[in-house]
């Protein structure tokens, strides 16, 4: 018999500890085939292993839980955590989305296990009001998380100086072995800041993570080019480089 397999994305380790561990004790059975510390990592790991259900934590740096949802495109059950019940209740009231409030609760996942479990025993099918109830929830989401202040300068040593970029002349960062290479109008320069920490700090209307290891900025990109197997090329303004766009991240150009 294939195995029931789930995947747990949320930022806080605890969280995901306690997740884990109740699980195993209401449904032995149950494969969880990773964990993710935000929505990139989970979008990641679940083209990777294909779950059939995913626990997503509503606030998660960079691309959050929402988002991530939308990102999936109905393809597993899905199960919201969130430490704000009330705000988000009429969404889940819908019954497009279960969910689960921090901490988290025995009684309350033993209601949740139950639920997946009858799901999975019948046809897969769409849930029509899912979509709504996302954008109810992000909606929401708006109203509850104040402004945030996305980094603006990049600072840099070329040579012997330090260059403070502005990021709107920023047109990619590409991982390069222990350093994230900066490419802006001026030249490039390495930086030690790492792809997973600058993706969290950038603007998401802005920037977007296309690759494991690379950042575009959407003001430079001139055309998408798609691949095989839900891939494409991006091609950029005053660049020669092509940056690939992996699976995991095509969703941010469906609608370019």
């Amino acid at each position: 018999m294939t195995p029931i397999t789930a995947l747990i994305a949320d930022d806080e380790p605890l969280l995901r500890e306690r997740l884990r561990s109740h699980l195993a004790q209401l449904w032995p059975e149950l494969h969880l085939t990773g964990d993710a510390r935000n929505g990139a990592e989970a979008l990641e790991l679940f083209e990777q292993h294909q779950p059939q259900i995913v626990f997503l934590d509503i606030h998660m740096p960079g691309l959050n839980g929402i988002e991530t949802a939308k990102a999936l495109a109905r393809r597993a059950h899905l199960v919201f955590v969130t430490a704000y019940e009330q705000y988000a209740l009429q969404a889940f009231e819908q019954g497009a989305i279960d969910y689960l409030v921090k901490p988290i609760d025995a009684e309350r996942l033993a209601d949740t296990v139950q639920r997946l479990q009858r799901q999975l025993a019948a046809p897969f099918q769409t849930n029509q009001t899912l979509d709504a109830a996302l954008d109810l929830l992000a909606g929401r989401l708006e109203q509850r998380i104040p402004p945030r202040r996305w980094l603006q300068w990049i600072k840099a040593s070329v040579g012997n100086s330090v260059r403070l970029i502005p990021v709107e002349q920023v047109s990619f960062l590409r991982a390069e072995e222990k350093y994230t290479l900066v490419t802006w109008d001026e030249g490039e320069a390495l930086i030690r800041k790492s792809i997973r920490e600058l993706v969290e700090e950038l603007d998401p209307e802005r920037f977007v993570q296309v690759h494991r290891s690379a950042i575009v900025n959407l003001g430079y990109v001139t055309e998408v080019v798609r691949g095989v197997n839900e891939t494409a090329e991006l091609h950029l303004r005053g660049r020669k480089e092509v940056l690939p766009v992996s699976r995991s991240y095509l969703h941010h150009f469906r609608q370019m």
